[in-house]
């Protein structure tokens, strides 16, 4: 399962034009569902997401997690993160988990980060639509984590 972690100031998605999911200060977080990824691929990583520290204290640093910072999430299921690219200029997805079981991870993680959110704030696209999504990133600080890392 691989993360992009943004930190923002606020985020939105859109469906035919309609706000779906969105928050104010914490991260957006584009969520890919690899074949094989389980539950515990979701727990590893919201655990070090909701203690990553990438906001500033009052000195400047990036000590900071959103859970210090009281912040929320929006979290948006992205299959393009499973992209293998090494062939030829079109990528292809066969590494992409199945869309049902892909959509149940993707939701676990989403229940999951909630609930290790101090805020309770977490917002989600709509897995399997076509969304818009509006960013405002905040430094910009991107993360890519992969829950294979953590395993070791």
């Amino acid at each position: 399962m691989t993360a992009v972690i943004q930190r923002v100031k606020q985020a939105q998605v859109s469906v035919e034009g309609n706000v779906v999911g969105s928050c104010e200060e914490g991260l957006m977080i584009l969520l890919g569902v690899f074949k094989g990824d389980c539950e515990k691929d979701a727990d590893l990583l919201a655990a070090k997401i909701s203690k990553l520290r990438i906001f500033t204290d009052e000195n400047d640093k990036l000590n900071l997690s959103v859970n210090d910072i009281n912040g929320g999430a929006l979290v948006i299921s992205n299959f393009t993160l499973c992209a293998n690219y090494s062939h030829g200029n079109r990528p292809d997805y066969i590494s992409a988990e199945v869309p049902n079981r892909a959509n149940e991870l993707y939701l676990y993680f989403a229940d999951k980060l909630r609930s290790l959110l101090v805020s309770g704030r977490l917002g989600t696209g709509a897995f399997g639509e076509y969304m818009v999504i509006t960013p405002i990133l905040d430094g910009p600080i991107t993360i890519v984590m992969d829950s294979n890392v953590l395993k070791k």
